[in-house]
């Protein structure tokens, strides 16, 4: 079922959901397979439609994707990367608050009931670099879609690509042929409530150029 957000309601609160992921209520597959029909619905270069999704509920498999992510992600996070000390001390205190829901993430990965790899056909190592932009709005919007589906019937995700450090071992372990491209790792579960809000941002007035920068 879905909710009755508005539109813009499901645009604003539809956030990377961590901490508040309930690990332990089975997903529907229905459900999974409803939010990516309407990720379909997406553009995609040409209407190429080279997409595809590797749904992942098997303990194992789990088990080694969450291993390979925390390979990952734990040196990244051990090193800063989720901090930003450019900005002011409040935008430094939300940074610090990612960092350690990104780290609850990393370390309880294997334990999220179905994880979705969102791939596209073609090498992105023989992809030129200003042909990149092309290559990946072939599937990221989908993928946005598909979160959007998710929210809207009281599930949630993050979008996460550091597993994408071990995309070779990822694709051994899934049997991902050669010629496909890994392009984000979406965890996928219930969510523990639904009173999700919108984040605070930067002011438009900060980031918007009208004609000329």
């Amino acid at each position: 079922m879905t909710s009755a957000l508005t539109p813009d309601e499901l645009l604003t609160t539809t956030r990377s959901v961590r901490k508040r992921l309930d690990f332990d209520r089975p997903v529907d597959p229905e459900i999974i397979r409803d939010c990516l029909r309407i990720a379909l619905q997406a553009p995609s270069g040409s209407n190429a439609q080279g997409w595809h999704w590797i749904v992942v509920t098997d303990p194992e498999l789990r088990a080694g994707i969450g291993e390979l992510y925390r390979r990952s992600a734990l040196p990244y996070l051990d090193g800063g990367g989720a901090h930003d000390d450019g900005h002011s001390p409040q935008r430094r205190a939300v940074q610090d608050r990612v960092g350690d829901s990104a780290r609850y993430l990393a370390e309880n990965m294997h334990r999220v009931p179905v994880l979705v790899l969102g791939c596209l056909a073609g090498d992105v190592a023989q992809v030129p670099a200003a042909s990149q932009p092309a290559f990946w709005g072939s599937l990221l919007p989908a993928a946005w879609s598909f979160a959007l589906a998710l929210r809207a019937r009281g599930l949630g995700s993050a979008w996460t690509t550091l597993h994408l450090a071990y995309a070779d071992e990822v694709a051994r372990l899934l049997g991902i042929p050669a010629g496909i491209s890994q392009g984000v790792l979406l965890p996928v579960a219930h969510t523990l409530g639904t009173d999700f809000r919108p984040a605070a941002r930067e002011p438009l007035e900060s980031v918007l150029h009208w004609d000329r920068w």
